[in-house]
C-alpha cells in the first residue's frame, strides 16, 4: 500500500479545490502609503530598495541643508539622504517626527538611493497601469513626479496616485 499525502483527498486523484486556488494577480506589485496630508500614493515595488521603520534619532540632521531633507541615515553601511516626501511634493503639512518610528521608503535607481519619509505604510497591492488616468486637481509642484492615478472611489473622489521614482531621484529640488 502506498502512503498518500493528506492534501490529496479521497480517492487519491489530484483534484483542485476551488477554495484553494489563488487568483492570478493583474498588473504589477506596488507599495501604497500616505503622506502627512493623508493623500495616498504608490510606488512600483521594482524601484524600492527597502522599507524600514526607524527611530527619528537614527536620522542625523544636517545643518544648512534643504528644508526638504530630514537628514542622513546609515543604511547597511551606506549613508543616504532622507527627505519628507510630502514637503518634496509641495504639501504644506510637515511630517511629524516626534513619534517612536518613522516609515522610510528607500528608492534606488542605478547607484543613487534616497530615503522618503512618509506618514504611514499602507501595504503592497497588485495594480494595473492600464487603468491609470491622467491626474486631476494636482498642484504644479507635484505634477512632474506623477505617472497617473487610479480612481478608487468616484463618489468620495478618492484616488491613488502613482509616483515616478526616477523623476524624484533626478529632481533639481535636491539642490535647493
Amino acid at each position: 500500500m502506498v502512503n498518500k499525502p493528506d492534501f490529496l483527498g479521497g480517492n487519491g486523484q489530484d483534484h483542485f479545490r476551488p477554495e484553494l486556488q489563488v487568483e492570478s494577480p493583474e498588473g504589477e506589485l506596488h507599495l501604497r502609503f500616505l503622506i502627512p496630508s493623508h493623500q495616498e500614493f504608490a510606488l512600483p515595488a521594482t524601484g524600492i530598495r527597502e522599507v524600514i521603520e526607524l527611530s527619528p534619532d537614527r536620522i542625523t540632521p544636517i545643518p544648512n541643508a534643504s528644508p526638504l531633507l530630514l537628514g542622513t541615515l546609515n543604511l547597511r553601511g551606506r549613508v543616504i539622504w532622507v527627505a519628507d516626501l510630502g514637503q518634496f511634493l509641495g504639501e504644506a503639512t510637515v511630517l511629524n517626527t516626534d513619534r517612536a518610528e518613522i516609515p522610510v521608503i528607500a528608492i534606488e535607481e542605478q547607484d543613487t538611493i534616497v530615503g522618503l519619509a512618509v506618514e504611514e505604510i499602507g501595504g503592497m497591492d497588485w495594480l494595473d497601469a492600464q487603468h491609470l488616468l491622467t491626474p486631476t486637481n494636482i498642484p504644479d509642484t507635484m505634477a512632474p513626479f506623477l505617472r497617473g492615478e487610479w480612481l478608487l472611489n468616484a463618489q468620495h473622489k478618492q484616488c491613488l496616485r502613482l509616483l515616478d521614482q526616477t523623476a524624484i531621484l533626478r529632481s533639481a529640488r535636491w539642490a535647493g
